[in-house]
């Protein structure tokens, strides 16, 4: 496993880590064998989301680092908030980063993970309404409690960043965002420069180059899915020219085809991190390896063009 600083903050993890997003389906042993799995894999930063299941997937979290007796400050621990689900229905009626949702949230998530901090925290979705002087306080009295390290956000774009950065004084250093072979608008809309074909069209502000000039680190979500969850493109007959190639690469540097596509991501000199949401030990393993993959720069294209994508 090789690792990285996340943003500018000083804190290194693990270039993979885990999502636990689907882990409060396992029984408690089997989330303690997942979380165990992934650390000797080398992975030592996990994800979790007050909004995932109503607080199960970070309790499951939380209690399979205590059965493994995990040295707190030997892990990485984010969580993200800003998602109100109505309790009654467990459907998301409104983002919320008010200062009140806010800090009820996070210790509601402190509790569910059996910890006195997280080391990350981020704000999920845009929440259009927000307040910009009650989100500043919100996080000054989440750093100046310690409860909260690092700060970041999720699916936001460019001009979002900059106006919540320009309220509060602790520095965004993450964005999560989904990012794979399935998923290349990012990648896209800067090789299609000056065209006027569908690749092109820059949905998200240049991201990708933003990110990279801010050094802010990308954190790719979902990176095994097609679109926006239409399913992995892994042994998808809907993909065999990708599939092909993913399985020659993988049979040239003896892994998976699953850690050629983590590999893929991480040859990018955006230097992202990589989030892994499987809950299966074997494969936690077999993807995790990708991080010890180094792609030259025509496999990299090899792979993007299998994938269905076009240089102009």
């Amino acid at each position: 496993m090789r690792y990285m600083n996340l943003g500018r903050s000083g804190f290194r993890a693990s270039r993979v880590a885990l999502g636990v997003m689907r882990i409060d389906q396992k029984s408690r042993e089997e989330a303690r064998t997942i979380v165990e799995t992934a650390m000797n894999a080398g992975v030592d930063f996990f994800d979790t989301a007050d909004c995932y299941h109503a607080g199960a997937s970070s309790r499951a979290l939380g209690q399979a680092l205590k059965d493994l007796s995990v040295d707190r400050d030997s892990v990485g621990i984010q969580t993200k908030f800003g998602i109100f689900r109505n309790p009654d229905s467990d459907q998301i009626t409104r983002y919320d980063f008010s200062k009140d949702h806010l800090l009820k949230a996070l210790d509601e998530e402190l509790v569910n993970l059996q910890t006195d901090h997280v080391d990350f925290v981020l704000l999920h979705r845009p929440d259009t309404l927000v307040d910009l002087d009650d989100l500043a306080e919100a996080f000054n009295e989440l750093q100046s409690s310690g409860k909260v390290r690092h700060f970041g956000v999720s699916n936001v774009n460019p001009m979002q960043v900059e106006l919540l950065q320009s309220a509060v004084s602790q520095r965004l250093e993450v964005n999560q965002l989904q990012f794979g072979l399935g998923h290349t608008g990012m990648v896209d809309q800067e090789i299609h420069v000056n065209m006027g074909d569908d690749p092109s069209l820059d949905h998200d502000g240049g991201l990708l180059a933003y990110s990279r000039l801010k050094s802010m680190t990308i954190q790719a979500w979902s990176p095994f899915q097609t679109g926006y969850f239409d399913g992995v493109f892994l042994d998808n007959p809907r993909y065999p020219e990708l599939n092909a190639e993913l399985d020659k690469l993988a049979k040239q540097h003896g892994v998976s085809k699953s850690a050629i596509a983590v590999a893929w991501i991480l040859r990018h000199p955006a230097g992202i991190q990589v989030l892994l949401g499987s809950m299966n030990p074997e494969r936690i393993t077999q993807m995790a390896a990708g991080a010890d993959v180094d792609l030259t720069a025509q496999e990299w294209y090899d792979l993007y063009l299998s994938a269905g994508h076009d240089l102009p």
